[in-house]
C-alpha cells in the first residue's frame, strides 16, 4: 500500500535498499511510485536508470539517465549512468565526453565513483579510457589496493605485462588478503613459467576466493607436481570441493570448454561475475589436458646433444625408452621420476601431468631445448 506521505528521500532510500538486495523489479516498483509524487526528484531518475541497467533494460535505462540529466546536467551520478548506458549502445564517444564531464565537475577523488567509470569501460572493453580512470583512483587513494588491482588488471589486456605484475604485486602490499589481485597473480606468473611463484601465491588463496575454474585447476596441478600428492590426497579435497560447487560433474575438459565458451565472438567476456574474470587469460590457454594439437610434431634437443622429433607424447615416451631404467615404466612414472630428479638438481618445479608441461618445464629449467 502507498504511503503518499513519504518523501523523495524516503523513496529513494527504500529503492536503494531493495536495490542493493537484487529485488530490481520491487526498486522499479518503489521508484515508479515515488516519481508518481515526485517527478522532478532527479535521485529517483537515477536510481530507476541503475534499476532498469541492472535488468539489462537498456533503453528504458538511457531514458531514466537522460531524464536526469536533464533535470540537473552537473549530477555526477547521473552523468556516469548515462555513459555506462551508451557503451551499452557502442556510442563510445558519447560515453567518454559524460564520463569528461564528471572530471570537470571536480569529482578526480570521488574513489567509487573513478572505478564505477573505470570498470564500465572495461567490461566494453574501452581500455586505454579505463586504465586512465583506474589510476586516476589510485593517484587520489594511493592506498587503494582495490585501484592498484584494476590499473593491473587493465595493463594486462593492453599487453603491458610488467604494469600488469608491478600494479598486481603493489594491490597485495597494501591489502595481502585481496584474493582476485593475488589469483590474476598467479596466473600471469604461470604463463611466465613461473611455477615456484605461481604456486607461492595461490596457496596464499581459499576454495572461496575462486569464482572460475582454472586458477584451481593449475593449483592442483603444481601440488601435485611439487609435492607429489595423489589426486585423493585430503589436502587437495577442499579444492576439488569448489570445482564441485561450481561445475557439478564436470570433467575438466568440460570445464575449460565453458571458459572459452564464456569469450564471445568480438573477444569479450560475457556474464562477467566479477572483475578478475574480465580479463580471464584463456586467450593463451588450450586447456590443461589438451595442450598442443594432436598430430603437431615437435623436435627437442637434450643437453648431450640427442634429439628427438614427435608429437610431446612421442618424443617423452622416446626419452623414456632411451633410459634403460624406465624401460618398463610407464610414461607418467618416468615423467614424475624425471620431474623430481629435475626439481634437485635446478629448484624449478617441473609440471608432470601431461607430456608437453613436462616438456616445457624441463625446458624452462633448462634440462632440454625445443627446437621446434
Amino acid at each position: 500500500m502507498s504511503d503518499p506521505f513519504l518523501s523523495s528521500d524516503e523513496y529513494d532510500e527504500r529503492a536503494h535498499q531493495l536495490y542493493n538486495e537484487g529485488q530490481y523489479d520491487e526498486a522499479i516498483h518503489t521508484l515508479r511510485e515515488g516519481l508518481g509524487l515526485y517527478p522532478h526528484a532527479v535521485e529517483l531518475h537515477v536510481g530507476m536508470g541503475y534499476a532498469r541497467l541492472a535488468r539489462e533494460e537498456f533503453a528504458w535505462a538511457r531514458r531514466a539517465f537522460e531524464e536526469a540529466v536533464g533535470l540537473d546536467p552537473d549530477h555526477e551520478d547521473a552523468l556516469a549512468g548515462l555513459g555506462e548506458v551508451l557503451l551499452k549502445f557502442g556510442d563510445r564517444a558519447g560515453a567518454v565526453e559524460s564520463f569528461e564531464r564528471i572530471l570537470q565537475l571536480g569529482f578526480r577523488e570521488d574513489h567509487d565513483l573513478m572505478l564505477q567509470i573505470g570498470r564500465a569501460l572495461f567490461r566494453e572493453s574501452v581500455l586505454d579510457q579505463a586504465r586512465r580512470f583506474f589510476e586516476i583512483a589510485v593517484t587520489a587513494h594511493a592506498d587503494s589496493a582495490e585501484a592498484a588491482a584494476c590499473v593491473g588488471y587493465a595493463a594486462h589486456r593492453l599487453n603491458d605485462e610488467g604494469g600488469a605484475l608491478y600494479w598486481l604485486r603493489r594491490a597485495l602490499e597494501l591489502d595481502p588478503g585481496h584474493g582476485e589481485a593475488r589469483i590474476y597473480l598467479a596466473n600471469l606468473l604461470y604463463d611466465r613459467g613461473e611455477y615456484e611463484a605461481a604456486l607461492f601465491h595461490l596457496e596464499r588463496t581459499e576454495p572461496d576466493d575462486h569464482f572460475d575454474g582454472l586458477a584451481i585447476w593449475r593449483l592442483i596441478e603444481l601440488k601435485r607436481s611439487v609435492y607429489r600428492l595423489p589426486e585423493d590426497d585430503p589436502e587437495l579435497v577442499p579444492w576439488h570441493g569448489r570445482l564441485s560447487e561450481m561445475a557439478g560433474e564436470s570433467t575438466p575438459e568440460d570445464l575449460l570448454l565453458s571458459e572459452v565458451e564464456a569469450i564471445g565472438s568480438d573477444g569479450q567476456v560475457r556474464d562477467p561475475r566479477q572483475l578478475e574474470l574480465f580479463g580471464t587469460l584463456l586467450t593463451e590457454l588450450q586447456g590443461m589436458r589438451s595442450r598442443g594439437g594432436a598430430g603437431e610434431i615437435h623436435r627437442v634437443a637434450t643437453l648431450s646433444g640427442v634429439t628427438y622429433v614427435g608429437t610431446w607424447e612421442e618424443i617423452v615416451r622416446q626419452m623414456k625408452d632411451d633410459a634403460a631404467e624406465w624401460a618398463d615404466g610407464s610414461v607418467e612414472q618416468y615423467m614424475a621420476a624425471t620431474a623430481q630428479r629435475g626439481r634437485r638438481q635446478t629448484g624449478i618445479a617441473i609440471p608432470a601431468t601431461d607430456p608437453e608441461s613436462f616438456i616445457k618445464g624441463s625446458a624452462d629449467a633448462g634440462l632440454l631445448r625445443i627446437l621446434h
